[in-house]
Formats: C-alpha cells, structure tokens, sequence
C-alpha cells in the first residue's frame, strides 16, 4: 500500500509541475462543456421558408400567421413570384409553401383545398422535422378557425414527463459530463504513461521491485483524485450556467461517478501502456475514446438508431451507462430503481481494463 501511495504522490507532483498538462486539465474541460452545451440543439426552430399565398384572403393570411407563431419558422427576405420554386434550389429556403387561389372559397363550400408544399431533401432527418410541423400546424389552424368536425371519437391529451417545458439543456449537458469525464481524465492518464516512457524512467520501475499491478494503481489514485476535482468542478459549473439540478437521491450518481472515473483513468492507462509516443497515446484517446463516446454512447443519436455490429460495442462502453446515469439524476429522478445496473456494470469494465493493463505492463517488465 505504501509503494501505491508514493506512486501516487510522485504522479501528483509532476502533474503540478507541468503548467502545460494543469492548463489543458481545466481549459479543455470547460470549453468542451461550453461548445456542446450551447451548441448542439436537438430541436431545430427558425426554419427559413417561403410563403406563395396566391388566395390573399383573411383566412389564408391567418393560416401564414398560424405557421410563424409556432416559432419553428421563420420568413425569408421577399423575393419575385417567379422565384418562389428556386428560392430552396439557391438554398434561401428549406421548404416553400403554396396556397391556391381558391383556397378561401374551396373551404367555405366544405371542399378539400390542397396547399402544395416543397421541401428541401438534402437533409432527411430535417426534412421530416418540416413535414410534421406544417401538418401539426395546419391541424391546428383548422380546429382553431372551427373548419373542423366535432364530433372526433378519440381524443388525445398529451403531457410531457421529467421535462415538461422541453428545455433541451436537461438532456443534453448531463450527457456533455459524460463525454468529458471519459475524455479528459483518460487522456492525462494515457499522457503521464507514455511519458516514462519516452523519458526512460519506465525502465526503472521495470527493474525495481514495484509490480505492474502496484504501478498502475499510484497512477490510478493520483489521476482518480485529479477526475474527481475535474467532475466537481464541470458539474457545478454546468448546474449554474445551464440551471439544472439533481432531481434524485444523490448517492447513485455519486457513486457512478466515481466508478466511471476509474474506468475513464484505467482506460487511458491501458492505451498508455500500448503507445509508444504522446501523439500516439492522444490519438489512440481520440479514436477509441472520444468518438465512440460521442456516437456510440446514447449521447446524441438514440442507442435504436445505431446499426449492427456497431450496436455491440455501445453495449460495452462505460460513456453510455454513466450517461443513462447522469440523465436520470437530472432528469428522470428514479434513482437505485431505474439505473441499478449501471454501477454493476461501470466495476465489470473496470475490472476487465485493469486487468488488460496489467498484462501489457507484466509483458514488458523485465524478468526477476
């Protein structure tokens, strides 16, 4: 226990004397949570579309002004009648609707009136964002202005759980904590292995009498204490900045989080002990580390949407169960009930890269 502790403290005052490392350790971080917290939206509004109203009516004027109070569009610049169909060619537009000139009397004589409206494929995801929301609001302009039956026999009432003001922040910044808990603390960890390596110093604790399993838990501890300062400082600064808090018992977080910590430190230890240079290591992070846990991990796109086999190794990624975690204790609120298996699963994989790095280590240990 003595020699993992001394190991710990060295790690701790070379990480204090390199003024580059301690930089990157607090800059990175907060700048990863500014750019993903500010910047991805899930929710696209302000859509810029162009209005042909060939019927000029009060009701097809209602039924433009009903289209922009939704605030998930927004009026382009006006341009020629003739240029209405290019508008979305020339990209000023991502959809173009045109009403017809009957359009006010067809309706009032109880007749279908067809709106015909073009839009921009190129994105299919968006474009099906568009699609639902001009049918959803000519839904709503129709019940609205009384243009439609009654007598409907199922009605639906919907309410929103967990989140019900849809403030996209409570999703998507306890994910950003994920992403940066695996990355940073990882890549401090790989960076201080490789950098016995590239010094020499490794071959010292080679031919001492410190085995590979000691020297990987001084590294563990020292890099798992600098985590859990990294973890303290990202999730308040997040809580103030984004105004989330913690809706559940704190203990299944807390203790996730610390888990997850040792997976992200023992992580990048193992890739240490495979590199042989820092750009190595900091590639072998970025690659194995970062876009597995920005695309694989239920951070952004849904764990369903991915296809087989990468799906398998979502199953195996500590970012996705720490996210799942994090999620609930901002968002859901179930606590031990609904996220049980995520701390179980967090010490698995840490077993299994602990003992990874162990062997790399032992094969390179000089013989007794």
């Amino acid at each position: 226990m003595k020699r993992i502790i001394s190991q710990c403290i060295k790690e701790l005052a070379q990480f204090r004397r390199d003024r580059l490392t301690l930089a990157l350790a607090i800059l990175l971080p907060i700048a990863t949570l500014f750019i993903y917290g500010y910047a991805i939206r899930l929710e696209t509004k302000d859509i810029p579309i162009v209005i042909q109203d060939f019927s000029m009516t009060p009701l097809s004027r209602s039924y433009v002004e009903q289209l922009f109070s939704t605030n998930k569009f927004a009026a382009t610049p006006r341009i020629g009648k003739a240029e209405v169909a290019s508008a979305i060619d020339r990209g000023i537009a991502k959809a173009a609707i045109i009403i017809p000139p009957d359009f006010d009397r067809e309706i009032k004589n109880n007749k279908t009136s067809t709106i015909q409206v073009l839009i921009d494929g190129t994105d299919a995801n968006n474009a099906r964002v568009i699609q639902n929301n001009i049918k959803a609001t000519s839904q709503a302009f129709l019940r609205s202005s009384q243009l439609q039956p009654s007598n409907n026999n199922v009605v639906t009432r919907t309410r929103l759980w967990f989140n019900p003001g849809r403030k996209e922040s409570l999703y998507i910044v306890p994910g950003v904590f994920g992403v940066i808990l695996w990355i940073f603390p990882s890549l401090l960890a790989a960076i201080a292995m490789v950098r016995e390596k590239e010094r020499g110093t490794i071959l010292q604790v080679y031919a001492s009498s410190l085995t590979a399993a000691e020297l990987l838990l001084g590294k563990l501890l020292a890099y798992f204490l600098i985590g859990i300062a990294q973890a303290i400082f990202v999730i308040i600064l997040g809580a103030i900045l984004f105004q989330i808090s913690l809706v559940a018992e704190p203990s299944s977080f807390i203790i996730g989080t610390l888990l997850f910590l040792t997976n992200s430190v023992m992580f990048g230890l193992m890739i240490g002990t495979r590199a042989n240079s820092q750009n190595a290591a900091v590639q072998g992070v970025a690659t194995a580390g970062f876009t597995t846990a920005l695309l694989l991990s239920g951070f952004i796109y849904p764990l369903s949407n991915i296809p087989f086999p990468l799906s398998l190794i979502s199953n195996v990624l500590p970012a996705r169960y720490y996210i799942e975690l994090s999620r609930d204790a901002f968002v859901r609120g179930t606590g031990w009930l609904g996220i049980w298996y995520a701390p179980i699963v967090l010490f698995l994989t840490f077993l299994f890269l602990f003992n990874v790095a162990r062997r790399n280590l032992s094969r390179m240990q000089l013989p007794d």
